[in-house]
């Protein structure tokens, strides 16, 4: 049973399944026997996400179109609860991310414990309003887990003035992440977690996409996060979009050992200098203790790298998804010039592979009826360049 003074450990499972509800089941069986506190979906509808043209996945199997492989990992919403019924049978918390109003409003239906907003969702401020009015709803008040890869200061404080909007402000966790996959472990900047939790007044996590189980989640216990998310798979040469990059459930099992056995060295700690164990995360002589044993093991500048300087800046190997991996405004068919921007005409979406990315979706109601001064593909984002007046 999870106390509060134990850090919750959330296997994300994504998109694992690959449709499957057995391989779903079988993947949440595995995160059950590895430890972990829930597991985490993803609630994929191709169109919420990307427009068809976005490019090309590289997967075993070849290359295909990213949207046709988010379109073979639509499922109903049935599938995700059953699921959610299995997690909690075999005693885990169900998680799950949406991608768009639809996908959000039927998530709720189904009563998460949870709702995740991934990295590249931060600002789709839609996405947001809507779950800041779903959670206003007393029925609804469900716990809000954000994640802040690909992102700066003023992006999360943004969003978060958004979620806040709401009775329930308390009951969100902030996660530092790195969106790239994998993203190398040097780069994860973990002295930031502290400052992190007190600019915002949040508790704070990590989600991981580093291939290592120990490095980043026992410096970020220790660096005082909360909640560890890390990807699972029954096996890393299978095709899920997230495998090459998740533990099979031996090396999460492993994780979760270490983790635990961490937080054991920190209780006793705290019981021996009379601090509560949230105290213990911060103390210098229990993080120094569990520092240097790993400066031993990986090697003082891996470590010190890790840790990093507390500066918030995106890590490199982001900074080139910043406006790509995030959400711009893009036009969903060929325009010409002349035409004018009506709802039905473009879209929040990820600009990913091919496409350029186009305006934040902060203007997404103002450029409605706007006429184009020049032609636009179907899927490329829209920018001012593109605009000729904002005369409805």
């Amino acid at each position: 049973m999870k106390t509060k003074d134990r850090i919750h450990i959330s296997a994300e499972i994504g998109t694992s399944h690959n449709g499957s509800l057995e391989k779903a089941k079988e993947l949440i069986s595995a995160a059950a026997e590895a430890g972990a506190d829930s597991v985490k979906f993803q609630w994929v509808y191709a169109e919420e996400i990307l427009h068809p043209n976005t490019g090309l996945v590289s997967l075993p199997t070849g290359n295909i179109p990213l949207y046709d492989r988010f379109r073979q990992l639509e499922v109903s919403s049935r599938f995700f609860s059953e699921a959610k019924d299995y997690a909690h049978k075999v005693g885990c918390e169900f998680i799950c991310s949406p991608f768009g109003l639809k996908s959000l409003q039927e998530l709720v239906d189904i009563s998460p414990d949870r709702i995740k907003i991934a990295s590249p969702e931060l600002n789709h401020y839609p996405l947001l309003k809507k779950l800041t009015e779903l959670r206003k709803q007393k029925d609804t008040d469900i716990p809000v887990i954000l994640s802040s890869g690909v992102s700066t200061l003023a992006d999360i404080e943004k969003a978060l003035k958004i979620l806040r909007n709401t009775h329930a402000d308390t009951d969100i966790t902030l996660l530092h992440c790195v969106t790239s996959y994998p993203a190398p472990e040097t780069e994860y900047n973990l002295r930031l977690l502290p400052s992190l939790s007190r600019i915002f007044n949040i508790p704070i996590g990590v989600s991981d996409h580093s291939l290592s189980p120990i490095l980043v989640p026992i410096l970020g216990l220790v660096s005082g996060a909360t909640f560890i998310e890390k990807h699972i798979t029954l096996s890393k040469k299978t095709d899920g979009l997230d495998d090459p990059v998740a533990l099979e459930p031996q090396s999460f099992t492993q994780m979760v050992n270490f983790l635990r056995q961490t937080e054991d060295f920190l209780r006793r700690n705290s019981l021996e200098n009379h601090k509560d164990f949230h105290e213990s995360c911060y103390d210098e002589s229990a993080t120094r203790e569990i520092i240097r044993e790993m400066e031993k093991e990986y090697g003082n500048e891996t470590i010190q790298k890790i840790l990093g300087t507390g500066e918030k800046k995106l890590a490199p190997a982001e900074e080139q998804n910043y406006g790509r991996t995030n959400r711009s405004i893009h036009v969903l068919r060929s325009m010409e010039a002349g035409d004018r921007i009506t709802p039905d005409s473009v879209a929040i979406l990820r600009t990913e592979k091919i496409l350029e990315p186009g305006l934040s979706p902060d203007f997404f109601d103002v450029i409605m009826g706007s006429v184009l001064r020049k032609n636009i593909d179907a899927g490329q984002g829209l920018t001012w360049q593109h605009l000729l007046s904002f005369t409805k």
